[in-house]
């Protein structure tokens, strides 16, 4: 996307790092469709190691930079040297990266944390992948069901919502990406500070200041407030389509997209001229696998604004899915 379609550049300081981005798509099968043989009592664990995902936000003190490094390791399966760093750390992420990272000499270090922080997201999630890893199958969705209540304002939960709904293509949730641009000189910062400042205009100035803050919080994975933003922004300009256009994108859950097109779908007749509405629900549709009727709503967004950043936007989303249609077919 262009630097107006992102907005900001804090997607750069999210430190969510997974083993393998398709999981959501792969890991909810039933033993691959084999039935388990009945002569063993324990089955074999799955080959390969679970994901790790730890989210360590816009951090950039000592031990967030070291896990971040540990991260990357994990993900180029190098654990050992991943678990060294983690040794390093007592905190509930060095904890849980430690033990994966010696995957599968301690792999009940996952359950012990599990005893001891059943709130925690982060535990919860993970526990699912050590089950699933396991072939428990029945009890990392259980697991994955526990994440996603415990913490919905977190990429855990987020993560977890993409697991119980494989049938879904597109991990995480839709975005919204505002028609207008953000302050200058704003992706020139440190994310911290982006987001401090953001976070401070949201406070103080208008509709869109807590639209801007919403888009910067959903792309650190807080579904929830960015949502609440964008409903504050609503209730600020009921008559601009981006504030309601956002409020209703930021309705949409995995367990009941039907919210999100409630709101949204309404609003093309009350802004038929407003290509935010079309392209939004364009993207929500990718978001259920609807290709054919996404592109037909990026297309009347396209035909509306050509030359607008939104219509532009959804050019190149066209031409992403034309080239991935063609592929396809050969």
């Amino acid at each position: 996307m262009s630097s107006r379609g992102r907005v900001i550049v804090l997607v750069a300081g999210v430190a969510v790092v997974a083993a393998a981005a398709t999981v959501g798509a792969v890991v909810i099968t039933t033993n691959g469709g084999k039935k388990a043989s009945p002569t063993r009592a324990v089955p074999t664990l799955r080959s390969g190691a679970p994901p790790l995902l730890l989210d360590l936000g816009v951090r950039t003190d000592p031990e967030a930079r070291a896990l971040r490094r540990a991260l990357a390791l994990y993900g180029q399966g190098r654990r050992r040297a991943a678990g060294r760093i983690f040794a390093r750390y007592d905190s509930l992420e060095a904890q849980v990266g430690a033990a994966l990272a010696a995957w599968p000499a301690h792999r009940g270090r996952i359950q012990s944390l599990s005893a001891r922080h059943p709130k925690s997201a982060l535990v919860q999630l993970h526990e699912g992948w050590v089950l699933y890893w396991a072939r428990r199958t029945p009890a990392a969705l259980a697991a994955w069901r526990r994440t996603k209540l415990l913490q919905p304002d977190s990429s855990y939960s987020v993560r977890a919502g993409d697991l119980l709904h494989p049938e879904l293509p597109i991990p995480g949730l839709p975005f919204f990406v505002p028609s207008f641009p953000s302050p200058p000189g704003l992706a020139t910062l440190a994310p911290p500070r982006q987001l401090a400042i953001l976070a401070a205009r949201a406070r103080s100035g208008g509709a869109r200041d807590k639209i801007l803050y919403g888009t910067a919080l959903q792309r650190l994975v807080r579904p929830l407030s960015a949502e609440r933003q964008f409903r504050a922004a609503a209730i600020l300009a009921p008559k601009d389509p981006d504030a309601r256009v956002a409020a209703a994108v930021g309705l949409f859950d995995k367990d009941s997209p039907q919210r999100a097109f409630g709101r949204l779908g309404p609003l093309v007749d009350v802004f038929p001229h407003a290509p935010t509405v079309r392209f939004h629900l364009g993207l929500l549709l990718l978001w259920l696998g609807q290709v054919d009727r996404a592109k037909e709503q990026l297309r009347l967004a396209r035909a509306q604004a050509p030359d607008s950043p939104l219509g532009r936007e959804a050019k190149r989303f066209l031409d992403r899915l034309e080239g991935t249609s063609t592929r396809t077919q050969r």
